[in-house]
């Protein structure tokens, strides 16, 4: 889960370094589906940074 109290770019360093270490010698589709859920998840988060979760008009 994000912390909003860590940055994003340590969050995604962390995460891209585990894929690398974990798909060395990997068939190239796994390395391509790997990074592309990782992309995905980067798009998540900056898509919940952009909208507000807890507003006035989603509490009502």
């Amino acid at each position: 889960m994000y912390n909003p109290n860590r940055p994003l770019i340590s969050s995604a360093a962390a995460g891209i370094s585990g894929i690398v270490l974990a798909l060395i010698g990997a068939p190239w589709w796994l390395t391509a589906l790997a990074f592309t859920c990782f992309a995905l998840g980067l798009l998540v988060t900056a898509i919940q940074s952009v909208f507000p979760q807890e507003s006035a008009h989603r509490l009502a």
